[in-house]
């Protein structure tokens, strides 16, 4: 009689596992929505990449995908955030040169997280390249001109930046440096400030973003005088490299957009978002929303990015010493 109970007993846990009644296994990855988290606020050129990428990626997973914005300390908050949660390849963040470059240089005692051990890499999204840009009434139609005039003019001349230690403001000061000029910064809140502040004359010239100055170069609001990439970028194609000039052979600034996922998310996960990743970029509307917004849409297997930051973080640790910028 027990033997008998206890197969009844068995097979009516059985109908209502299959039922529903009991825990069933986790579906596969992702089954619920992923957020992106954006180290700034809407409307700027990562989180719009980040939207871009989240809605074609969106189709590739077959599930929501959500962009959050965390703005504040040059995307330390958000980088903080994602580092601290849970690793189940729902939480994402949108790395950039400054929180895997050039932050952990500036901010050694207040960053708040580690770059390479609280992180798990996943895929390249994009590199951005900055061009160097004048008002259009300055006497200087080339860098040659430019750095001519600043010679002439010792701590006179302006470069505005989007803020202390920004890679605007790394920019202008390796061009100082290599060139041996003596030049004034102006950190100003943001991109659009700084440029806005070179168009009326505030300041002479800044490294701006591409996509932030592009739309106001065609409109003659702003001259471009170099990208500062080793090669010409796609979007101005008649606008000079940086490195072309003899005197700033070697000079290379690049911005880029990543995507990382927390320390100890599984294997699986970081995979088929590296694969989910590579086929999203390969799309047509998105590489041409890209472009059009001055990003270069690009890949990488999480092991190249890993290597790819190792190397952002030795090259611009040098950079932050050689030109004593000091942030905290």
């Amino acid at each position: 009689m027990k033997g008998i109970r206890m197969k009844r007993f068995l097979a009516v846990l059985a109908m209502a596992g299959a039922a529903g009644g009991l825990p069933a296994a986790r579906a596969a990855y992702p089954d619920q929505p992923i957020r992106i988290v954006v180290g700034y606020a809407a409307g700027g050129t990562t989180d719009i990449l980040a939207r871009v990428l989240g809605e074609q990626l969106g189709k590739e997973l077959k599930q929501s995908i959500i962009v959050e914005n965390k703005p504040g300390a040059a995307g330390n908050i958000a980088a903080s955030y994602v580092q601290d949660s849970r690793p189940d390849g729902y939480t994402l963040f949108m790395a950039t040169v400054s929180s895997h470059g050039i932050n952990p240089a500036l901010y050694q005692r207040t960053l708040g997280y580690d770059p390479l051990g609280g992180f798990t890499p996943v895929a390249m999204v994009a590199s951005i390249p900055l061009v160097l840009v004048t008002n259009p009434k300055l006497p200087a139609k080339s860098v040659d001109e430019l750095v001519a005039l600043a010679r002439s003019k010792p701590g006179e001349l302006n470069y505005s930046s989007s803020g202390n230690g920004s890679p605007v403001h790394l920019a202008g000061a390796m061009f100082a440096q290599q060139a041996h000029l003596d030049l004034v910064h102006v950190p100003y809140r943001g991109g659009a400030l700084a440029n806005t502040a070179v168009m009326s004359g505030e300041a002479q010239f800044s490294f701006a973003t591409l996509p932030g100055a592009m739309s106001q170069v065609k409109a003659g609001n702003l001259r471009a005088l170099a990208v500062t990439t080793q090669e010409r970028s796609p979007q101005l194609p008649d606008v000079p490299a940086l490195g072309e000039n003899a005197a700033f052979q070697g000079y290379d600034i690049n911005t880029w957009n990543a995507l990382l996922a927390p320390r100890g998310t599984p294997q699986a996960v970081v995979d088929t978002l590296s694969a989910a990743i590579k086929k999203a970029m390969s799309a047509p509307s998105l590489r041409q929303h890209f472009e059009k917004e001055g990003a270069v849409p690009t890949a990488s297997t999480p092991a190249e990015l890993e290597s790819f930051i190792r190397g952002e973080l030795d090259k611009w640790a040098g950079v932050v010493k050689s030109v004593n910028i000091r942030v905290d």
